[in-house]
């Protein structure tokens, strides 16, 4: 049998380490993940109570159109119901979208260290990804405009950018998209936009009625904690969203997981508590991490990525050894690891392994 020729080299995903696994390798009665991005918060108890809810109609097909989150979503979001498209994550989306529009040798624009399912999809149906590097982590939205040619299909840009957490400035994303061509659709990827405080910042779905080749992307798996039951959406104008919904899986997310989503969306202040403890943390490592003497990327997710000074790999494993889980392997970084932001406790403890795998430590303030 033979597979689709662009398929055959193509890396599998590598998600980050589970802890079962890491407890049962090394025989740890406790491990830290800061590799995945998680809510270390977990989610609203009126989540956990619509879940129970929902249990009695476990054994029914979902609703395939998600009609009542769709409803409470476009009301809290001020877009229509057909600007709306769910999925089994924000992943699904990203491989929607390339199975509507790309064909095989279409080009798609993306930056050099980014999260690699954009490439990895268009991959997938022989796309031809155009990669410009990042400028100080940030994207370079004039090289990646100057990348754009008459076979591009599709940009995208991540905001705050996974892995290196820096965003792009609203008057910099508006001069960007006031020159793109019509017929290039922008994908704008906010899976952490929650998280977002920085007044610079721009609110993707407000950009939408004066950008009709705009679709924003979002998830229920950040700070809403819903990582498990893998629920994102899309919003874009009616008929690029109609396009995607042609090519969408019947029951592509599960009726625990639109009970779930609907109930976290009704509690916000669950949500704000979490974006000021994770600025919180933030500002912590911050602090720690200038105390040694490593260098960092501004952070506007969840989530830091810091220059260890060494391999990122090599620093990956000693961390790992000592119970924590960290993110490495960025191409483009090779001295970076990537941490999320986790509770005050889980924190410190990193930093604590950190400094015992440096091998130094300075006078605590």
């Amino acid at each position: 049998m033979l597979p689709k020729p662009q398929i055959v080299n193509l890396p599998v995903y590598q998600p980050g380490k589970p802890i079962e696994e890491v407890k049962k390798e090394l025989g740890l009665d406790e491990v830290i993940k800061l590799a995945s991005n998680e809510n270390p918060y977990g989610c609203s108890p009126r989540v956990r109570a619509a879940i129970e809810q929902e249990l009695a109609n476990i054994s029914l097909y979902p609703d395939g159109s998600a009609a009542e989150l769709t409803d409470v979503l476009a009301s809290r979001l001020g877009v229509r119901k057909e600007q709306i498209i769910f999925g089994c994550g924000s992943d699904e989306i990203i491989a929607l979208i390339t199975r509507a529009f790309f064909l095989p040798g279409d080009e798609t624009v993306m930056a050099d260290q980014t999260f690699s399912v954009y490439k990895s999809n268009a991959d997938i149906e022989g796309a031809v990804s155009i990669e410009v590097p990042l400028k100080d982590g940030t994207h370079d939205l004039e090289g990646m405009l100057a990348s754009i040619g008459e076979k591009t299909k599709a940009v995208w840009i991540c905001n705050p950018n996974n892995p290196t957490g820096t965003i792009v400035p609203h008057a910099e994303l508006v001069s960007f998209l006031d020159r793109v061509p019509g017929h290039v659709l922008v994908v704008l990827d906010e899976a952490y936009s929650e998280y977002v405080t920085d007044s610079a910042y721009t609110d993707g779905i407000a950009l939408l009625n004066q950008y009709p080749n705009l679709v924003v992307l979002r998830t229920f798996s950040k700070i809403y904690g819903l990582a498990s039951l893998r629920i994102g959406y899309g919003v874009g104008q009616p008929g690029v969203i109609k396009l995607i919904n042609q090519v969408r899986e019947p029951f592509n997310t599960s009726r625990i997981g639109q009970a779930a989503a609907k109930a976290a969306l009704a509690d916000q202040e669950f949500v704000a508590d979490c974006r000021t403890k994770n600025r919180e943390g933030i500002a912590y490592l911050y602090g720690e991490f200038e105390r040694l003497g490593l260098t960092y990327f501004p952070a506007h997710g969840n989530f830091i990525m810091v220059d260890v000074q060494r391999p990122a790999g090599e620093m990956f494993g000693s961390l790992l050894q000592l119970g924590i889980i960290v993110r490495a392997g960025f191409s483009k970084y090779p001295s970076f690891v990537r941490v999320t932001v986790g509770s005050a406790e889980q924190n410190a403890k990193f930093v604590t392994a950190l400094e015992q795998v440096l091998g130094k430590s300075a006078t605590r303030v």
